[in-house]
């Protein structure tokens, strides 16, 4: 403003910082400041044509979409730049709720048998799992993939995985006999838990337990 005001008007600079209540650093550091050149105006403008293609995308498709560009900017340097810009986004998604394998009761749903006991000195003896939904996007677009880990209690090392990208029985059955394999060395009754989801309640998974010995 003051800037502008001497420009047009001609006033002192001496009155114009009085009347303003400015000081003189803080005049220049604001001139110093208008005249530098725009550094990011190349990605401002491939922000503004990329939100022309895609007008609801917030940061984080952005990120990846100018990636597809060859330009890679951090999520915070696109926030920021965005908030210059002004791209606001006016639809939000609802806010997805945490995949919950359980379903109800759609087979042999097993006693629990841990209560809580999740730590053991025995290696290989308890054994627990359960299915995660990860969010990732692929060049804007957001998709899912479940993880199947097998984890086991003595030292909470994951010994076997699966990952999906839906939740299916294979995902859960691969993972489990390689879980299966590499814990025969137990001398002991061995434990699987879980949630008793939909999978975990299937017949073939029951039977891959109790076939065990």
């Amino acid at each position: 403003m003051v800037c502008e005001l001497r420009r047009e008007f001609k006033f002192p600079l001496k009155q114009l910082l009085a009347i303003s209540e400015l000081s003189k650093a803080t005049y220049y550091y604001w001139v110093n400041r208008f005249e530098r050149p725009n550094k990011d105006e190349m990605i401002e403008q491939v922000m503004l044509e990329i939100r022309q293609e895609h007008t609801n995308a917030g940061y984080r498709p952005m990120v990846e979409l100018l990636k597809q560009r060859g330009i890679y900017v951090n999520h915070k340097k696109v926030q920021r730049l965005m908030k210059k810009l002004g791209l606001r986004v006016t639809t939000f998604w609802h806010k997805s709720r945490k995949y919950n394998s359980y379903k109800g009761k759609v087979g042999t749903v097993a006693k629990n048998k841990l209560h809580r006991r999740f730590n053991t000195s025995i290696p290989h003896q308890k054994i627990t799992t359960d299915t995660t939904e990860f969010k990732y996007y692929d060049k804007g677009v957001q998709k899912k993939l479940y993880l199947n880990p097998y984890l086991d209690l003595f030292n909470n090392e994951v010994i076997s995985y699966e990952i999906s990208k839906q939740p299916t029985y294979q995902a859960i059955a691969t993972a489990l006999q390689e879980a299966l394999e590499l814990t025969s060395d137990c001398l002991y009754r061995r434990t699987f838990h879980s949630d008793q989801g939909w999978a975990y309640q299937m017949k073939n998974y029951v039977f891959k337990l109790k076939s065990q010995k």
